[in-house]
């Protein structure tokens, strides 16, 4: 915001103007009978596209009625649990789960060694990317560099404008292999040039799987464990995708249908889940729960637990916004599975890192917070864990700063996003262009400046 005094005032002055002129009531929407945030009455999506990609369910259907149903999500349609426990074995467990998001199929043993050949070949930067475009301009908004990070890789592509699918492939696929770079590289210029901290930028090695590569790059030491990369791969497989409906990837379609470029769609992507409603949820449960262990005995005081989410839905505790973070999801109603795998393993890791008490409490408030909320019948449908309750303390068991919490999920995620551009321009033949009722009652004729009063009186 401009720092003149007149600017200042003049901004002040006109947004409290617009803010009246524009503020539509909702049961004016409620009348006209519109959607908004594209979902229904009881906070259903409403359906404006089909995909083959994956599907999420948190409801079925019994004797003709929709009844919640412990969560579903399948990518390809292979469930997510038996994505995860079949990678198990497997190093490359992102790799695998990358290539059958976008080719619809698990990969063979070939296969999967020819796409991981791919992705190491199309994994370097621009010559002199680094220094130009990412220490060059730092800048304590992680997800903003990566957007503009991004939008230059477009200035290196010759054919930036070609929106073939195999072309708008290679270059999808370009970018899942520079994702992880990008995000620690941009960390890393963060860290130095605005928090003052030391310098390390690390070159990628071959054979290596992508969890390894960002905790590589992440730590002065390159070292981690087998356990450490193989919870966060599990944490990126189930980033990657969910059901199509969810903004950023929603906003990846609405871009791609207008026969813009690569670059620019994923920017679009990254700027959606930038947002504090999307991605940037996974910051606040971790920040909620440190308050909460500084207003209980411990891990164990059940009542004295119970009385601070009671406090956090009166609005009397952390941000007063009665909201308990990480509960609840628009999809799911019992369970959300992602949570159930994170939580499963996020339990492993705490028990070899001896934050066995803090996992408990995560899980106490994880079972207690969605009884209070349905106690209270604060929502149209049951609220459970979702996975943004154990991701940020996932994170911080790997060291992983909050910083980076929602630019990782965009390292999961770029591989769903580059199946639905893909899916959008081999099938979408019209721009996305819905309506908006006009509220405007009646045409106003046009006044001359000398004899308009302020404020259109």
């Amino acid at each position: 915001m401009a720092n003149d005094p007149f600017t200042q005032a003049f901004i002040r002055k006109y947004a409290s103007r617009t803010v009246a002129r524009d503020q539509i009531p909702m049961e004016t929407y409620q009348a006209h009978k519109v959607s908004q945030g594209l979902r229904d009455e009881e906070g259903n999506g409403l359906v404006v596209g089909l995909t083959n990609i994956s599907r999420a369910d948190g409801f079925e259907s019994v004797d003709g009625k929709r009844v919640p149903c412990e969560g579903k999500l399948w990518y390809r349609g292979i469930d997510i649990n038996d994505i995860i426990s079949g990678f198990t074995q497997c190093r490359f467990g992102y790799e695998s789960a990358a290539f059958l998001l976008l080719f619809g199929d698990l990969p063979t043993q070939d296969e999967l060694n020819d796409f991981r050949d791919v992705l190491d070949s199309q994994r370097a930067l621009p010559p002199h990317f680094v220094r130009d475009i990412i220490m060059h301009s730092p800048s304590n908004d992680l997800m903003r560099m990566l957007t503009r990070c991004v939008l230059s890789l477009g200035a290196y592509d010759d054919n930036s404008e070609d929106t073939s699918p195999e072309y708008v492939l290679a270059q999808c696929v370009k970018l899942i292999a520079q994702f992880p770079l990008l995000v620690m590289y941009v960390y890393q210029s963060y860290n130095h040039y605005i928090k003052g901290n030391s310098l390390y930028l690390h070159r990628t090695r071959p054979n290596m799987s992508t969890s390894e590569i960002l905790l590589s790059l992440l730590r002065p030491d390159r070292k981690y464990t087998d356990l450490e990369a193989w919870v966060l791969e599990v944490e990126l497989i189930l980033h990657m995708e969910h059901g199509g409906g969810n903004n950023s990837t929603f906003v990846d379609r609405v871009v791609s249908s207008t026969g813009t470029d690569t670059y620019s769609t994923m920017a679009a992507a990254i700027g959606s889940l930038k947002g504090p409603k999307h991605g940037g949820q996974i910051l606040l449960v971790p920040e909620m729960m440190e308050d909460l262990s500084e207003n209980i005995a411990g891990p164990g005081d059940m009542a004295g637990i119970k009385r601070y989410l009671s406090a956090l839905l009166d609005r009397k505790a952390f941000d007063k916004s009665g909201k308990i973070y990480g509960i609840g999801n628009p999809v799911y109603s019992i369970s959300d599975p992602r949570s159930e795998i994170l939580r499963k393993y996020g339990e492993k890791l705490a028990a070899a890192k001896g934050q066995s008490d803090v996992f408990d409490l995560y899980a106490a408030v994880a079972d207690l917070a969605p009884k209070m909320i349905n106690e209270r019948g604060l929502y149209h449908k049951p609220v459970c864990a979702n996975i943004d309750f154990f991701s940020g303390f996932v994170y911080r068991m790997l060291n992983i700063p909050p910083e980076l919490y929602t630019p990782m999920i965009t390292v999961g995620r770029i591989v769903g996003w580059s199946a639905h551009r893909i899916e959008e321009i081999i099938n979408g033949k019209v721009i996305m262009r819905p309506a908006y009722e006009s509220l405007i009652p009646e045409r106003r004729p046009f006044v001359p400046i000398e004899d308009r009063k302020e404020g259109g009186k």
